[in-house]
């Protein structure tokens, strides 16, 4: 039997992450198909709506039920509109290991909630589900993904050499090109937060 993660749904001080759903699909495809995000990722290029509705009825679910990780829609509680997209990939069950991804919206960037988000992710796992790492990738140029995982408190461990492809610089998307990684990361006592005064001051994980 296949290990895999719960559909499940967590909440933040300012956000609820949550499975996707077809009504998020033209707030992907604008998210998706942004410049920076183009820059930065190996999503289709141009991204359409009709690659939204892909990786909500298709991609997503596949990842999970294979056991590869889990993709959560990141919302506003307040406005209910679509933050960001939070993906866990390349999941190691045996290590109880897993990446980090996330893509901001232009909208919503400069608000810190990428770190929100990934930290309450980070608990989730760490507390709820057992995992021991939380690993993130950033591309040597991308320095706001480098500025997400020093707020969240991630290690920096190395570089690893011309390991990934992107699509230009930093001032958009260009020609691919071969860069380095810096990898991060989190491990349950990197959180170590103190209790909270309130039971309620944390991050929950709704049922479903």
């Amino acid at each position: 039997m296949v290990a895999n993660f719960p559909e499940t749904a967590i909440s933040t001080e300012r956000l609820l992450l949550r499975s996707l759903e077809e009504q998020d699909a033209p707030g992907l495809a604008a998210m998706l198909g942004d410049e920076l995000v183009q820059t930065w990722t190996d999503h289709p290029r141009p991204y359409r709506q009709a690659d939204a509705h892909e990786l909500i009825s298709r991609h997503a679910p596949e990842r999970r039920a294979r056991g590869r990780g889990i993709v959560f829609a990141v919302t506003e509680h307040l406005t209910q509109r679509l933050v960001g997209l939070l993906e866990l990939d390349r999941t190691d069950w045996h290590l109880r290991a897993t990446e980090v991804r996330f893509v901001t919206a232009p909208w919503a960037r400069g608000e810190g909630y990428a770190p929100e988000a990934v930290l309450g992710t980070a608990q989730w796992l760490f507390e709820d589900r057992g995992f021991q790492r939380l690993e993130l990738r950033t591309a040597a140029g991308n320095t706001a993904a480098q500025q997400v995982a020093q707020k969240t408190g991630a290690i920096s461990e190395g570089v690893l050499r011309s390991a990934a492809i992107v699509r230009g610089g930093e001032w958009g998307p260009g020609p691919e090109e071969r860069t380095d990684l810096i990898v991060w990361s989190l491990l349950p006592e990197d959180l170590d937060p103190p209790e909270p005064a309130h039971p309620d001051d944390r991050y929950h994980v709704l049922p479903r």
